[in-house]
């Protein structure tokens, strides 16, 4: 297995690591707050607001990194 095969396979499993724990600790809890399910879906729609709100810091922290790497080290 090469290099860039390992950084895919550990980037898919922490991408999809991400993606339960997301469901597990924010979605959850959430859906069973509520009883009606209009007002079910009204959570799952503003999680996913939070959850790409997650996933933009997530890119912007990253691409930091990518662009000050050289500068530090």
């Amino acid at each position: 297995m090469s290099n860039q095969a390992v950084t895919y396979l550990v980037g898919a499993c922490l991408g999809v690591f991400g993606l339960v724990a997301f469901c597990a600790l924010v979605l959850v809890p959430a859906i069973t707050a509520y009883r009606r399910p209009l007002e079910r879906l009204a959570v799952v729609i503003l999680s996913l607001y939070v959850l790409a709100a997650l996933i933009g810091i997530g890119v912007l922290a990253g691409a930091l990194i990518v662009f000050e790497w050289p500068r530090v080290f």
